[in-house]
């Protein structure tokens, strides 16, 4: 069976953290669902590319979670996630998962 790649992890973990906070209401809840994603991504990245590769694709996914804030309010709240997903998941495929 293939390997979920990486990028399916992190976009799904910023797309879906955001719509579970904001449909639940519950902002923890949809934390845990970036954490989850972001550790399972990791995992991928870290197998596919190594250490070094996995900690940057870490800390760009943070800084993609962080970055959605200030772009929501210039375009709005899910074309911002979609945005920084996408980024981060091009990120992800160009440094880790096309090698697999």
């Amino acid at each position: 069976m293939a390997e979920v790649p990486g990028a399916v992890f992190a976009a799904g973990g910023l797309v879906g953290g955001y719509g579970v906070a904001r449909w639940t209401r519950q902002r923890p809840l949809g934390g845990a669902v970036l954490a989850v994603a972001g550790a399972a991504a990791a995992r991928q990245w870290h197998r596919r590319a190594g250490g070094p590769a996995a900690g940057a694709l870490t800390a760009a996914y943070a800084a993609a979670f962080a970055g959605s804030h200030p772009l929501a309010k210039k375009v709005g709240a899910w074309p911002a996630v979609f945005s920084v997903a996408g980024a981060v998941a091009l990120a992800s495929w160009a440094v880790a998962d096309r090698r697999g």
